[in-house]
């Protein structure tokens, strides 16, 4: 087995703590988007809001642009996100959604 360097080891745990991080980042994001929901589906309310997709968009390249990061995928990573919390809004407000924040039900799931 070859002998890994220390500086790889080194920036591979940097690595593996930022990696930790986004997920708590996620999951945080996720509960907040969830109250959103919730409060959505209360006042009746649609579970996209185009407006603001576009609003935050433009702030998140901005963002990606200032911090060196390719803004095409900083707005990839925003869709998809996105496309998430609206799935979990369409489920609140259909009364379907009872999934720990950012899990999407599996195919067994969907159909039970």
């Amino acid at each position: 087995m070859p002998v890994v360097p220390a500086e790889l080891l080194r920036l591979r745990s940097s690595i593996d703590n930022i990696d930790a991080a986004l997920i708590h980042l996620l999951a945080e994001r996720f509960k907040a988007t969830q109250q959103v929901g919730v409060l959505k589906a209360e006042e009746h309310l649609p579970a996209a809001d185009p407006a603001r997709e576009e609003q935050q968009i433009a702030r998140l390249r901005a963002l990606a642009d200032e911090s060196g990061l390719d803004p095409v995928f900083a707005e990839k990573f925003l869709a998809f996100v996105v496309a998430e919390v609206i799935h979990h809004h369409e489920q609140i407000a259909s009364g379907q959604h009872e999934h720990p924040v950012g899990r999407s039900a599996g195919p067994a799931e969907r159909t039970a």
